[in-house]
């Protein structure tokens, strides 16, 4: 009952200091109980948050795979090569590259981002 002071509930949560208030039920063990489903609901929202930011610190700067945002072009017609779009990096064997020797071009970007840490930007990741 709203019109009753004593039938109120206000729940705080000491770790958080989240606090509830509820006068929306007739007796003082509805409110609490409806108090604590609230409070309930507001902890695992804020668990949550904490979770997706946590994952979000873990991921970084995670690159999408979109059109325009490729590593290496390759080119097998009418003449053979690979080019590291980030460092420049070129191989007239395409065939070892699709074979998985990357070393090169790991050794390039290795390379690059020293360059870049040095001069100040780290503008190969971006």
């Amino acid at each position: 009952n709203v019109n009753k002071v004593e039938t109120g509930v206000r729940i705080k949560h000491l770790p958080t200091g989240l606090a509830v208030k509820c006068t929306e039920e007739r007796t003082q063990p509805l409110n609490k109980q409806r108090a604590m489903q609230i409070l309930r609901g507001k902890l695992l929202a804020v668990m949550e948050e904490q979770r997706v930011a946590e994952l979000q610190a873990i991921r970084g700067d995670a690159v999408k795979a979109e059109w325009g945002a490729q590593i290496r072009s390759y080119v097998l017609q009418p003449y053979k090569m690979v080019k590291d779009v980030r460092t420049g990096h070129e191989s007239s064997q395409p065939q070892d590259v699709l074979d998985g020797e990357l070393g090169p071009f790991i050794e390039a970007f290795h390379r690059a981002q020293a360059q870049a840490t040095v001069a100040g930007c780290d503008s190969t990741t971006s």
